[in-house]
């Protein structure tokens, strides 16, 4: 079998060797991959043509004022368009991507063909496909937004490293493994595989915010007279540890109805350690002489019998704590409680993809290894931001968007999600977008009830190119016409209220804000109708985008209305462009 170096010349040997001795010698640890083996087609398109958004507004659903968008097409394009749009600090919250696992089974298309397990570059295929898309998303997430990775044992130890590489180890979160399945039967091999694995990443650990998990009522069994204020309780603290730093001031005697205890229990032991015979960790009460007294009046002390005698247990309510109140005085206090994630959370079946088809069985929609919304929305819910831009750029059978849905919905969140994927195999047309539909609309695709419909809406794009073989203003002509999009975007404007052949006027949903798009050069006509349309709207916010070949427009064109701001397009848009492609040019 011909192998890619069959017909290259000596000159184009050399160079070859040459860039591999550079990595080489560049990355002294880390992972080490063919860059240049079968170049991505698509990506070798985006060196000279400019991915633009194209509106779909067929597809739309207007249900509400909340905007989520659907994208149709490759990511690598989507992701440069959204790059395109956002400023240096990046503009989404949380990001979670189930990318083709490599399996070798009909699961990762590369350049339109499937790669095999006989395929001797299947992971430089995959890791190049991967990379780049990986560092377009790492830009347009936020300082504390997060990255979540579905991944299987094919590629997890060559994601680590990438991933290492392009958001740093020090933002590394941590690998959570996740059921897949309950049985191992089917399985062929020594051991049933019934995991994946989650690899979460943030872009700057330092910066992000993390909620806790609500706790399982279930864990709290008991209740007494204070369960309407203080919830159910449980006793799963007694107040002796011999596992806490030793201090001779939480080591004393508690006087109960004429008894005395002793941390450990006993009185020698004791005496003992107060002599100064006691190891660095050693007995010693939680809770201080006050503390206690607070609590034993207060009822947050039971007294139980066990086989070594009594010991103190203290009650854990379910939404009440003690809390201290000035220097030596204490109180109640009504809490919500919540608990940091497990990194094994995930082995729980309400994750596994049983779940995942009958949600989608409920939907009327079949769809192939689907993820469990349950395992979205939780990894929603650590990420402390009830108004999080939720993005999924291998969106699949659309479980994103039904868990940032169905998430709002339980917490009167107001997230929204971007989603993109392609229609491969009809799986936007017929999985993807009918499921968000089904969801938003209440009705299913057959016209039969599924709920009451959730209040949101749903704008369609999909991804198409403009060719640069031209001059560099005629370029950014070109890309003006075509910019209504990623503006409405970045505007979050999409109603259209008005379109001329110099102008379109947008504006958002609550119509505070309009958004006007001059896509040519002065003309009195088009000025003097677009001042009086400013008068006849003087109390609401106008965002004027005007051409400039540069970065160079005219501030005071409409100096009389406070109301205007003047912004120049498409410099700004063509010049990240223009990086990313010098980016993929360079190889990163």
């Amino acid at each position: 079998m011909p192998n890619k170096f069959d017909n290259f010349t000596k000159e184009q040997l050399i160079d070859y060797i040459n860039d591999l001795r550079k990595q080489l010698n560049n990355e002294k640890y880390g992972l080490y991959f063919d860059r240049k083996i079968a170049l991505e087609d698509i990506v070798e398109k985006s060196k000279s043509e400019i991915p633009i958004l194209k509106k779909a507004s067929e597809f739309n659903i207007c249900n509400g004022t909340q905007n989520n968008l659907l994208i149709e097409g490759d990511n690598f394009e989507a992701l440069t368009c959204l790059n395109m749009l956002c400023n240096s600090d990046g503009f989404i919250d949380i990001i979670y991507i189930d990318p083709p696992y490599n399996t070798g089974n009909q699961d990762f298309v590369y350049n339109d063909r499937f790669v095999d397990k006989e395929d001797g570059y299947r992971h430089s295929k995959w890791l190049n496909f991967i990379e780049k898309r990986l560092r377009l998303a790492r830009e347009v997430l936020k300082e504390d937004g997060v990255i979540f990775i579905s991944i299987d044992d094919n590629e997890i130890a060559q994601l680590k490293l990438l991933c290492d590489s392009i958001f740093g180890e020090l933002n590394f979160i941590g690998i959570l493994p996740r059921v897949t399945k309950k049985s191992g039967k089917g399985h062929s091999g020594n051991i049933a595989k019934n995991h994946d694995y989650v690899l979460a990443y943030s872009k700057d650990l330092s910066s992000t915010k993390f909620a806790g998990l609500g706790v399982n009522e279930e864990d709290y069994p008991f209740e007494d007279e204070y369960v309407s204020e203080r919830g159910k309780y449980k006793l799963n603290q007694p107040l002796d540890y011999d596992s806490l730093w030793y201090n001779p001031a939480m080591d004393f005697p508690l006087e109960i109805n004429g008894e005395f205890f002793y941390a450990g229990g006993s009185k020698t032991a004791y005496e003992e350690r107060h002599k100064g015979n006691h190891n660095t960790k050693d007995w010693v009460w939680r809770w201080g002489i006050q503390k206690f007294k607070f609590g034993f009046e207060n009822d947050f002390v039971v007294i139980k019998e066990g086989k070594n005698g009594k010991r103190i247990y203290t009650k854990t309510y379910l939404k009440s704590n003690i809390k201290k109140n000035g220097t030596s005085n204490y109180t109640t206090e009504i809490v919500t409680r919540q608990t940091n994630i497990s990194s094994i959370a995930f082995v729980d079946n309400i994750y596994s993809n049983d779940n995942a088809k009958k949600e989608l069985d409920k939907l009327g929609i079949t769809f192939d290894f689907p993820k469990p919304s349950s395992l979205i929305k939780t990894l929603i819910k650590i990420v402390d931001n009830k108004n999080a831009v939720v993005a999924d750029f291998f969106a699949g059978s659309g479980t994103t968007a039904q868990a940032v849905m169905d998430l709002n919905v339980e917490d009167g969140g107001n997230r929204r999600f971007i989603l993109c994927t392609n229609n491969e195999g009809n799986i936007m047309k017929q999985v993807c977008y009918p499921r968000i539909k089904t969801i938003i609309t209440g009705t299913r695709h057959d016209g039969t009830k599924y709920s009451e419909g959730i209040s949101t809406n749903l704008y369609y794009f999909t991804t198409d190119f403009i060719n640069t073989n031209t001059s560099r203003d005629q370029i950014k002509f070109n890309l003006v016409q075509e910019v209504d999009s990623l503006i409405c975007i970045v505007e979050d404007s999409f109603r259209e209220l008005d379109s001329k052949s110099r102008y379109n006027i947008y504006s958002d949903d609550t119509g505070s804000k309009i958004v006007v798009i001059y896509r040519d050069f002065y003309d009195k006509t088009d000025f003097d109708t677009l001042s009086s349309y400013f008068q006849k709207n003087i109390t609401k916010n106008i965002v004027f985008y005007q051409f400039s070949t540069e970065n160079t427009f005219d501030e005071n064109i409409f100096n009389e209305f406070k109301n205007v701001v003047v912004k120049p397009i498409p410099n700004k848009i063509y010049e990240i462009y223009k990086n990313i492609s010098e980016d993929i040019k360079r190889e990163y």
